[in-house]
């Protein structure tokens, strides 16, 4: 079982989780048009919550996330990307035409795309957060 303990790691994951996951959000804002989208954004959420892993632990890390289980997190990310093909065809158009809506009150245009975005961040965030922490789990469980 890995267990650091150190204070270097430990205030280091505090400091850098809301760091990363602020810049995943911006990362998955900005990938429709300019580098960045759905799959780094979510590999950079999964690396702020992977660090907070070695630092804290698997338990820790199931409180931060507040009884979200990862496999959910896979599950409503291919959700959201299926869906994302349906408003294409309700307005009679092929499947995967983007679709824009524009936000009254801010600049903010929502768009098909965002949403299937969202559901790759959803889905890779999901399946990283499982695969490793069940490879945590194992470890624990060994002598």
């Amino acid at each position: 079982m890995v267990k650091s303990g150190t204070i270097i790691l430990n205030t280091a994951a505090r400091l850098l989780m809301p760091l990363q996951l602020l810049f995943s959000v911006f990362l998955l804002l900005r990938g429709h048009d300019e580098p960045g989208g759905g799959f780094i954004a979510g590999l950079v959420a999964a690396g702020a919550f992977i660090l907070y892993l070695f630092a804290f632990g698997v338990s820790a890390t199931k409180e931060v996330l507040r009884m979200v289980d990862p496999r959910d997190l896979i599950g409503l990310g291919l959700l959201l990307g299926t869906l994302s093909i349906l408003p294409a065809w309700f307005v009679g158009e092929p499947f995967f035409t983007a679709q824009w809506w524009e936000i009254p009150g801010i600049d903010f245009k929502a768009s098909t795309p965002l949403i299937f975005d969202i559901g790759v961040y959803l889905a890779v965030l999901g399946t990283l957060l499982a695969a490793i922490m069940t490879l945590m789990e194992v470890d624990k469980d060994e002598p």
